[in-house]
């Protein structure tokens, strides 16, 4: 099955690459998890961290690497499926790896909660992998049906370091060079101050500057970024 047959997919971001993801604190998680695409390690890994940990990030860096081991994927992100009423899963047992986003989300959702631990049995008896994420370890969810949330602690378990300050502005430099753009250490800070320090909305706060930077052919500068976001 190649990505373009797959029933039900996402859009992943382009710069969510392992090349794009700064390992700092992590380096075992993404070792293990390269492990996994590869074969050669278990074949279920839940990740849990705060949000902007780079949990998403890794996930959707599984799926954009998926085809240089000749593996298909599919990223799913459980918050952007509001509606459980139908099989959401039907046939994608047979996708070599999964990676559900988002798994606390359905918390209290009994027929999500169904249809998640069914789904992962099949997943299971297929021989494939999975990959899941959520702000909490996999006991501390507020899961209702007992043997999902029993399930959800069978694979390696990983909580992912946040980064500080420092390693936050070395992965916006980093994002910022994967854009062709060149993020000075004081415009790097600068945003760090002034915007929210959350790696998800501080990688978004750099694509808008990005595309502004692209339209009107001018540089990061500290003027520049103050009159884009109007700070």
């Amino acid at each position: 099955m190649s990505a373009q047959q797959l029933p039900l997919s996402f859009r992943l971001r382009d710069d969510a690459t392992f090349d794009n993801y700064l390992a700092v604190g992590n380096q075992q998680v993404l070792h293990n998890i390269l492990e996994l695409l590869a074969g050669k390690a278990d074949t279920f890994i839940y990740l849990w961290g705060s949000e902007g940990s780079g949990k998403s990030h890794l996930l959707q860096a599984c799926c954009h690497a998926a085809p240089e081991y000749n593996k298909t994927a599919l990223y799913l992100p459980l918050a952007e499926l509001f509606s459980f009423s139908y099989d959401a899963f039907h046939g994608l047992e047979n996708v070599d790896l999964i990676c559900l986003d988002d798994i606390d989300q359905i918390a209290g959702n009994r027929n999500a909660e169904e249809q998640v631990f069914h789904f992962f049995n099949r997943i299971r008896a297929q021989g494939n992998s999975l990959l899941i994420a959520a702000n909490v370890a996999p006991l501390q969810l507020k899961i209702a049906l007992p043997d999902l949330k029993s399930r959800l602690a069978w694979g390696i378990v990983y909580q992912l370091h946040a980064l500080d300050d420092a390693e936050k502005l070395s992965a916006l430099q980093l994002h910022a060079k994967a854009r062709g753009l060149e993020l000075d250490e004081s415009v790097g800070n600068f945003l760090l101050g002034r915007c929210a320090r959350n790696m998800t909305q501080l990688f978004a706060t750099l694509e808008l500057l990005d595309q502004a930077s692209l339209i009107e052919q001018r540089r990061l500068t500290i003027p520049f970024v103050k009159r884009i976001l109007g700070v």
